[in-house]
């Protein structure tokens, strides 16, 4: 589950100090603060859920999953985000995560 994008693979040869400059940003935010990888991804898979990036979404459920979430605590996940974000964006989102889990 750990294989990048083609398209990230493309931007990191394209542009490789951009890149490296936003995995930066992303190590030291994770790095400031208490919260574990798993909470920290679910977090992130929920604000990714909230802006409809697709991209984002199957970036931290990749993550959520490595850092050891389970199927179910990532879809309900986006299923608790149902009233603020509308059932159609949740409903999108969770299609998103299915085509990570091969079950949609």
């Amino acid at each position: 589950m750990s294989e990048l994008p083609a398209h990230y693979k493309h931007l990191k040869e394209e542009f490789p100090g951009y890149l490296d400059a936003l995995e930066d940003l992303g190590r030291a935010t994770r790095e400031a603060g208490p919260l574990d990888a798993r909470t920290a991804n679910l977090v992130q898979l929920a604000a990714a859920a909230a802006v409809c990036s697709q991209g984002a979404v199957h970036s931290h459920t990749r993550r959520a999953l490595e850092a050891g979430a389970t199927p179910q605590e990532v879809r309900h996940t986006l299923v608790l985000l149902t009233s603020t974000i509308g059932f159609p964006n949740t409903s999108a989102a969770l299609s998103w995560v299915e085509d990570l889990l091969g079950e949609g």
